[in-house]
């Protein structure tokens, strides 16, 4: 999932709601918690998967 799919889901959630995103490949592992705490929104933790995925949870600022 791209930041840009994930910020659209952070608009529509209230101030201090988790979001979990699953991210698949390199570039999204990268960018996505980057961009999210330059935003401004909390990255609560980063898993990563058996299958190569990763399971990210940011809470969003506000």
């Amino acid at each position: 999932m791209t930041f840009v799919r994930t910020r659209l889901a952070l608009d529509r959630m209230a101030a201090g709601q988790v979001l979990l995103v699953l991210l698949r490949g390199e570039e999204p592992l990268r960018n996505v918690p980057r961009t999210a705490a330059e935003q401004g929104h909390a990255v609560l933790g980063l898993e990563p998967q058996a299958d190569g995925a990763a399971r990210l949870w940011i809470r969003k600022g506000g």
